[in-house]
């Protein structure tokens, strides 16, 4: 027997609709590359997204072909985020920091048929055009009047002008919502970057998770900033879940220094912001230069990669936000866990509640999750035995694009490529990744660790610690170092700081400053081009 109720496809149009009918008046400020500030509402977004899927009807694209952007956050973004989408297209969403080479290698691989950019991105497009035959319509996503004369690339024409010509009705198509939606690209650290392809049916499961007190808590109360990319997983899905809520939603642009960042959360009154650490770094120093304090914002996902503890502290402790640790990736639409504390936690003391604050957090309802021995075996939720993290669930991949790389799945799960441990209340702790594992004599060093203990540091801008090889223990581990302007810190007052704080066999070997540590396109640390920096450095007792 089946049940009664009407079957409606899960579409991602019908976000933009809700928005539209149920909060039409809600705001959407975004920082134009420009400079100045646009403000408008969910309705004129909705009006905007349908003269954007008029206009993809013009251009005879296909069902699932193809839509590139090369954009900040902005309002222009999201409005492409549901015209494509929305008319059974696929948005696919390009790095801007990755180099030309690698952008053209993509738009190939993905065959884009349409690339939409801001104009800071121009000398980009200008690179990668001749480079890719598949495009055949160029749109800089500025007004008309700001287009180029000499751009060099032949018909492109204006957002403005793009959409301006198209009727702003439009019927939304009804369509299986399995159908694909939008894709991104991998970072690619090893070997060629490959798709992760989503689909209508994953995004919007993902965006009620993501809503969800125990995740992102979105809600129409909420003024929401996504400083995490629009180009890096969807913005973490905070896209979706602000019109799906109601949320108000501010976009920062291309201006996405500290300063810039904490202007727009005070005169926005932003109550949630998420990105990356190396971003919110950023802001912390500006704030304790500048001897400024949040008067709105309460908290604060951090993800991406993992966030030190004295930035947790930092914004805990001296402005009074809580920060919610959160652990996904781009095959999975990202949201795998949040780590949002029980009613259990709530009267522990300060230093026990860091302990768990620490850890990644609990899955989200939708994603099941498994530690396993190198053989397969499942072990233990005792918050000690760690193993290689696998996952399943419905907004996570089954297959690459093209199936690049063969299929990813290990007997219907997802292996990650993370070393974690899970305790007995579901808290899933990232201890490394697999491949930065170091291995010490025959036992496991957590680079995590041994980071964060040097970035508690005051003296201490950022760390990464990288196995080196030693003929007695295998590997042994440094650290290398990137001071904080105008403080100074020597090799053994640092190695002198672990004192205490850890295991002295995990203490690093030493400490090897550096002017800066390679970043990846989404602020992650990229630690193959460290040790290629470091690819001369010799042990001293090695």
């Amino acid at each position: 027997m089946l049940g009664l109720m009407q079957n409606q496809q899960l579409l991602i149009s019908s976000l933009i609709e809700f928005a539209e009918r149920h909060h039409g008046e809600g705001e959407i400020v975004s920082r134009r590359v420009e400079g100045d500030i646009h403000r408008y509402t969910y309705k004129e977004v909705a009006v905007r997204s349908r003269q954007v899927a008029n206009a993809l009807d013009a251009l005879k694209l296909k069902f699932s072909d193809r839509v590139a952007t090369l954009a900040w956050n902005g309002y222009r973004h999201l409005e492409l985020y549901f015209g494509v989408s929305g008319t059974g297209r696929v948005l696919h969403t390009l790095n801007p920091r990755l180099h030309p080479d690698q952008i053209s290698w993509i738009v190939n691989h993905a065959e884009d048929s349409v690339l939409c950019f801001d104009m800071s991105f121009l000398p980009i497009v200008k690179a990668v055009h001749g480079r890719c035959p598949t495009v055949k319509h160029y749109v800089a996503m500025c007004d008309a009047d700001k287009l180029p004369a000499d751009s060099g690339i032949p018909g492109l024409v204006s957002y403005e002008a793009w959409i301006g010509a198209q009727d702003s009705q439009y019927q939304w198509p009804s369509f299986d919502e399995n159908s694909a939606s939008s894709m991104c690209y991998t970072s690619g650290t090893t070997g060629n970057p490959k798709a992760a392809l989503y689909s209508h049916r994953s995004t919007m499961l993902h965006a009620f998770a993501g809503a969800l007190p125990d995740a992102m808590a979105m809600s129409a109360r909420e003024c929401i900033l996504p400083v995490v990319p629009m180009f890096h997983v969807n913005a973490w899905g905070i896209p979706y879940g602000a019109a799906m809520t109601g949320a108000k939603l501010v976009f920062p642009g291309p201006a996405m220094d500290g300063k810039s960042i904490f202007e727009l959360i005070e005169s926005e009154k932003v109550s949630f912001a998420a990105g990356v650490p190396t971003v919110w770094q950023m802001m912390l120093a500006h704030m304790q230069g500048a001897g400024v304090r949040f008067s709105t914002l309460k908290r604060t996902v951090i993800g991406g990669s993992a966030c030190p503890p004295a930035m947790i502290t930092a914004f805990n402790d001296l402005y009074g936000v809580e920060v919610l640790h959160a652990w996904g990736m781009t095959e999975m639409s990202p949201l795998g866990t949040v780590c949002t504390l029980k009613n259990k936690h709530l009267d522990m003391a300060p230093k026990d509640k860091m302990q768990v604050r620490l850890k990644q957090g609990r899955g989200v309802f939708g994603v099941d999750m498994k530690i396993v021995d190198g053989s397969g075996e499942e072990l233990p939720w005792d918050g000690k035995t760690y193993g290689d993290l696998l996952v399943k669930g419905p907004w996570i991949i089954s297959d690459y694009f093209k199936g690049e790389g063969g299929s990813p799945l290990v007997d219907g799960w997802f292996p990650t490529g993370d070393v974690a441990t899970i305790d007995a209340d579901g808290y899933m702790q990232i201890t490394d990744r697999s491949k930065d594992v170091i291995k010490s004599g025959g036992e496991w060093i957590s680079s995590i660790d041994v980071e964060n203990i040097a970035m508690a540091h005051p003296a201490v801008a950022m760390a990464a610690c990288i196995g080196m090889k030693h003929p007695k223990w295998d590997e042994r581990p440094i650290i290398a170092v990137v001071k904080k302007p105008g403080s100074e810190v020597t090799r053994n007052e640092l190695i002198a700081f672990y004192e205490g704080k850890t295991a002295k066999w995990q203490i690093p070997d030493d400490v090897v400053f550096v002017e800066g540590i390679p970043l990846g396109g989404t602020g992650k640390m990229q630690k193959t081009k460290l040790r290629e920096m470091l690819k001369d450095y010799k042990l001293p007792d090695a």
